[in-house]
């Protein structure tokens, strides 16, 4: 297919010095074991060096270095392919017998060896350009190879350091921890290899399990002065939907040089791709082209060629930067994408097919001969001799002589946010009608107009002024190539609006040296799930590493909620996300229900006074009593329980957990002090703070037995009305849990076309209800508390409204 505009290959006309004339030239391109350099990147190559390299001395280093490139790359993949199925390595390349191979194989093999020359490719550029980029990979399952070749360039994090180093006995450590699956005595990884990127992988951003995410991720990464090579997979571009629209987000005037490189390889697990399947890369050439980009495709078995492509590709972009300074052109930019076309598992017996997945050589080489055979003499074509390998670690390894960082230490790795300074919050007055999430918008003003220095972004998948952000979108605005009179639009925005609820949260999670916020409805929000769970996981693990997270914490509104929702039927009255957070770790992860404007406000404010986690605040938009000050609501905030209302000897506790469920907890007492019963009143934010502690990490961030005990006193009697479904909340809250003589009360899956009230009812979660609960636990006789409407509405015998 000829290149159509915005579409480029690597020149193939350039013409290339003869052996004669350029010896270096002529060595680099007879290329080294599997690695060969067809005539498209030779002319690459060839134009690179004309570009950059203006010297004899420069160039012959240019060259030395991409030779260097070559040996790291085959003997990369041999370490790639021994981490699989060899329990033994040896550096003289001596075929190994059957007792030096795993029992039982495993590993991502065939995905692993095709990001060995795109690794290599990546260091390669930083050399010749004397610059450390950051990088991100999305397909986290290929680690092997970032692994096998930090421990060769001698690029390792503290705990692969201390058990790694290029030595037989080094290297068979780390291919004995490779999939060693044994577990300490604390329940950690005895090895720290994983299958995927973990926090001891050197240089790792993110575990990219989540196949999708660091394409809707690594726009909005890095900051202006930050360059970002991004790895993705053809596999993981059918996962997620919206890193089209990368160009539509991209502002050189905030955002880094950022370069996506895909792994076209053409299979999944155990099928073609649906790229391979509509047409290979030439179909997706064209759709590049179509959603704003430039494509440059390149021989993916080359780690030259993407030695090129990176460097072109921000040549490119610069180049366009400057025309659109200059007054010509416009945004979108077209952004360079490379597409590195390959064959699964290239370097490696088995390659192309579905096996090359995982265990390329169909057979175990401990037990079968042919397969035995198969891994040696695929080795052996792969093997660099060691002396040749040590000169090619050190041709590339010139970080102290271009004084920059290695690229365990790049700049989004080790990037620290300073903590926001804090503006005063909002004043409310006593039963003053306020909606927290107004409250919310205000606070959050206030911090963006305080720190003018942190780079903001909020997700927000539509109706953000439906969620009472005014001031937030009239500050912020919608980020737009094409801004529209009249609207909240500019080119510079900080909202990241589209209908897609992975592609904002992503948005905001990428953001890690700003300041971001995520709103959106409550049920919809679930889709946003596995990308914050990714998230905290990963933030979890460094810190158990002693790599604390630099990031702000995130918090993720979930307004227009389940009982605030009636009106759009039942599929917009759904409290999972907040209950499958309440499962994670509350260390990483709290679950918080603010019950009015202040504890909202207050809540707010104290997030981004930590690091590292991701907040998830259930939110009423709609004006509700304003019944705490800020005291209160910082006493809430720490304890993640307060008691509004105390009593010497109560008869029944009351607890609340959400708005809603708090004024109708208050209108239950009001009931009984008029019956004369004895009783109390806590609002429940945090419901996480109060759980057992699952580890001695999350045990940091709950309260314990003791101080549980001094701010509840003794009751058998308890009465427990959620958010969110009953059921979930009782384990959490299991500390509190009387037995006999406690009842949870909240969502039971009831809906439709109803106000808050029939939300309420629906679920049997009223104020009436309450007291029904407080007679069975309490054994007090129902009609001492209700009269006879009332408890016919509550039998179902009668008209509901009675309880309203």
């Amino acid at each position: 297919m000829p290149n159509q505009p915005g579409s480029s290959r690597p020149p193939r006309h350039t013409q290339l010095p003869s052996a004669a004339q350029d010896p270096d030239f002529a060595a680099w391109a007879q290329g080294v074991g599997m690695i060969s350099h067809g005539p498209a990147t030779q002319a690459a190559i060839a134009s690179l060096l004309q570009r950059h390299a203006h010297t004899p001395e420069l160039r012959g280093a240019w060259l030395a270095k991409l030779r260097a490139a070559d040996r790291l790359a085959n003997m990369g993949m041999w370490l790639v392919a021994h981490m699989t199925y060899a329990r033994r390595v040896r550096l003289d390349g001596e075929p190994l017998v059957a007792g030096d191979f795993k029992p039982r194989p495993e590993g991502h093999t065939g995905g692993a060896l095709n990001m060995v020359p795109a690794y290599v490719g990546y260091l390669t550029a930083n050399s010749l350009t004397r610059m450390t980029r950051s990088w991100l990979m999305g397909q986290g399952h290929c680690v092997a190879a970032i692994d096998a070749l930090n421990v060769l360039m001698d690029n390792m994090a503290p705990a692969h350091a201390a058990r790694y180093s290029l030595s037989d006995e080094g290297l068979t450590k780390l291919v004995n921890d490779f999939y060693h699956c044994g577990v300490d005595a604390d329940g950690h990884p005895v090895s720290p290899l994983g299958s995927h990127v973990n926090a001891h992988t050197a240089g790792g951003l993110s575990e990219g399990g989540y196949l999708g995410f660091a394409g809707l991720q690594y726009a909005h990464m890095p900051l202006a002065h930050q360059h970002l090579v991004a790895f993705l997979s053809d596999g993981a571009f059918e996962e997620q939907r919206g890193s089209d629209w990368v160009p539509r987000w991209w502002r050189a005037e905030d955002s880094g040089p950022i370069v996506p490189v895909m792994i076209a390889n053409g299979r999944r697990i155990d099928q073609r791709t649906t790229m391979s399947q509509s047409g290979g890369t030439h179909w997706f050439e064209e759709h590049l082209i179509l959603n704003g980009f430039a494509p440059l495709t390149i021989d993916g078995r080359d780690p030259a060629a993407f030695a090129w492509a990176i460097i072109a590709a921000e040549t490119e972009l610069a180049e366009q930067v400057a025309a659109l300074k200059a007054g010509h052109g416009r945004y979108p930019l077209r952004l360079p994408y490379v597409i590195a076309e390959t064959v699964k598992g290239y370097g490696f017996p088995g390659a192309g097919t579905n096996a090359a997945h995982n265990l390329p050589l169909l057979a175990s080489p401990a037990e079968d001969a042919s397969a035995r055979e198969r891994f040696n003499s695929g080795a052996a074509a792969l093997h660099v001799p060691l002396t040749d390998l040590r000169q090619a670690i050190d041709a590339l390894n010139d970080h102290a002589s271009s004084q920059r960082p290695k690229e365990r230490d790049h700049e989004l790795a080790v990037a620290v946010t300073p903590l926001p300074t804090t503006p005063p919050l909002p004043i409310f007055a006593p039963g003053q009608l306020a909606s927290p999430m107004a409250a919310i918008d205000e606070t959050f003003k206030r911090l963006v107009l305080a720190n003018p220095e942190l780079r903001v972004r909020v997700g927000n998948p539509d109706e953000m002024r439906s969620n009472r952000l005014d001031q937030t979108l009239d500050l912020l605005k919608h980020r737009v190539t094409d801004p529209e009179p009249g609207v909240a639009e500019a080119l510079d925005g900080s909202v990241i609006t589209a209908l897609n609820e992975e592609a904002v949260v992503c948005a905001a999670l990428a953001n890690k040296q700003g300041l971001n916020l995520v709103a959106s409805y409550e049920a919809f929000a679930v889709k946003m799930l596995g990308a914050m769970r990714q998230e905290v996981i990963f933030a979890r693990h460094q810190r158990e590493a002693g790599r604390e997270p630099g990031w702000l914490t995130v918090p993720l509104l979930a307004s227009s909620h389940t009982w605030e929702n009636g009106k759009n039927e039942q599929s917009h009255q759904d409290p999972t996300l907040c209950e499958a957070w309440l499962g994670e770790m509350d260390d990483v992860a709290p679950t918080l229900f603010p019950v009015d404007a202040p504890s909202a406000a207050y809540t707010l404010r104290e997030l981004y006074r930590s690091r590292g986690r991701i907040a998830l605040a259930v939110v009423a938009k709609n004006p509700v009593p304003v019944v705490l000050d800020e005291e209160q609501a910082r006493r809430l905030y720490e304890d993640g329980i307060l008691c509004l209302h105390d009593t010497a000897a109560p008869r029944v506790q009351l607890f609340a957990i959400g708005a809603y469920q708090l004024i109708e907890m208050q209108r239950a007492l009001t009931r009984l002090t008029r019956a004369g019963v004895d009783a109390s009143l806590y609002v429940i934010q945090e419901p996480g703070k109060l759980r057992e502690a699952r580890d001695e990490r999350e045990a940091t961030a709950t309260l314990g037995q003791c101080r549980l005990s001094q701010l509840v006193p003794p009751t058998h009697a308890r009465v427990f009305l959620a958010h969110c479904r009953p059921e979930p909340l009782c384990g959490v809250l299991r500390p509190l849990d009387t037995g006999s003589g406690s009842r949870f009360l909240g969502y039971r899956n009831r809906g439709g076309t109803l106000d808050t009230f029939g939300m309420l009812y629906a679920n049997r979660a009223t104020w009436g209800h309450v007291l029904e609960a407080v007679s069975e636990v309490a054994q007090l006789e129902l009609e001492a508390l209700l009269d006879e409407p009332e408890r016919l509405a509550l039998a179902g015998e009668g008209d509901p409204q009675a309880l309203r």
